[in-house]
C-alpha cells in the first residue's frame, strides 16, 4: 500500500482512515490540524507516530501539565487512563496504532467540537 495514495484517498481532518489490520489492532492514518479535545483512554494506551508535520500533545499527569512536541518521524505513546488534547497548529499527517473499537474521543471527553469525528475508524475506501 502507498502511504501517499491512502491520504490522498481522503480530505477530512480528525477522522481517521483503517488502512489495515494486526491482530486485535486497527492501523490509521489521519490528517490533523488545529486541537482536537481534552480525553482520556481508559482501557488502552495511544500511540501517535508522525509521517509529516509536528504534533503536540498536552498531558494532564500527576506531577502536573505538559506538552511534549514530535516532529516528522517521531513517535510517542500516552499512557492508559491520561488526559491527553493532540494539536497541530500547521496541520500532520499521522499513524495510530489502536485496538479495533477504540473511540478517537476516548472513554471520557470534554465537549465534541465540529471539527472532530467521534468515530472508531473508518474503512480507507469511505
Amino acid at each position: 500500500m502507498s502511504l501517499d495514495q491512502a491520504f490522498a484517498s481522503f480530505d477530512a481532518l480528525w477522522s481517521p482512515r483503517i488502512v489495515t489490520s494486526v491482530n486485535d489492532y486497527d492501523v490509521r492514518l489521519t490528517k490533523v490540524r488545529g486541537e482536537h479535545l481534552w480525553h482520556v483512554h481508559d482501557h488502552t494506551d495511544e500511540f501517535f507516530l508522525v509521517l509529516d508535520g509536528e504534533l503536540h500533545i498536552d498531558l494532564r499527569e500527576p506531577a502536573g501539565e505538559r506538552r511534549v512536541t514530535l516532529p516528522r518521524g517521531s513517535l510517542f505513546t500516552v499512557p492508559r487512563g491520561t488526559e491527553h488534547k493532540p494539536f497541530a497548529p500547521e496541520g500532520a499527517r499521522l499513524l495510530l496504532f489502536e485496538p479495533t473499537g477504540t473511540p478517537t474521543v476516548g472513554d471520557r471527553h470534554d465537549e465534541i467540537p465540529d471539527h472532530v469525528d467521534a468515530t472508531t475508524g473508518h474503512a480507507l475506501s469511505e
